[in-house]
């Protein structure tokens, strides 16, 4: 079934696209979520009016798209993970906390969902990791894993603590 597409559908096209897919999507997704319309013979003429506007919010799409990205690429940005032994991570840094860390550490909003999910992060170190801006334009940034303060912290404070038992117990003998 060809429909025209309203907004953005990833892996079939933009805004004013004619695709093809699935009746039963069309149906059940597309038209009720307002995200595509049939390909009438009206509907594709109001289409080619429309053209215009189209082509000038794409144009604006793809510029924000490319400054993002020149502000993007090559970045580091750090993630604070707990740590076991040899480097490996308790769970896996998800694309939720690399989202917050650029937000809070370079000031650039990124929805998670365009965070590339290549193979899960679960070891400390710096990874890279593939942003997905908008359709073909990506921007690649190392996110470094490292430990948290808070999970230093107690385990200085035990330390701490066994040194001084062992203290006690010397001066104790």
């Amino acid at each position: 079934m060809k429909v025209i597409l309203l907004s953005e559908l990833r892996g079939k096209g933009g805004e004013g696209d004619v695709v093809d897919v699935a009746q039963g999507y069309a149906e059940n997704f597309l038209f009720p979520n307002k995200i595509a319309q049939p390909a009438t013979p009206g509907n594709i003429k109001q289409l080619e009016e429309r053209r215009h506007n189209i082509e000038k919010r794409e144009a604006e799409r793809i510029a924000a798209a490319e400054a993002t990205k020149a502000a993007l690429d090559g970045k580091s940005v750090t993630v604070d993970a707990k740590i076991g032994e040899e480097g490996q991570l308790f769970g896996s840094v998800t694309p939720a906390q690399i989202a917050d860390a650029v937000k809070d550490q370079l000031g650039i909003e990124v929805d998670r969902k365009r965070i590339g999910r290549g193979n899960a992060i679960k070891t400390s170190g710096v990874h890279a990791v593939e942003i997905n801006l908008y359709r073909e334009i990506s921007a690649s940034i190392n996110v470094l894993v490292g430990v948290t303060e808070e999970a230093a912290e107690p385990e200085a404070e035990a330390d701490a603590e066994v040194e001084a038992e062992e203290a006690t117990e010397e001066s104790a003998e």
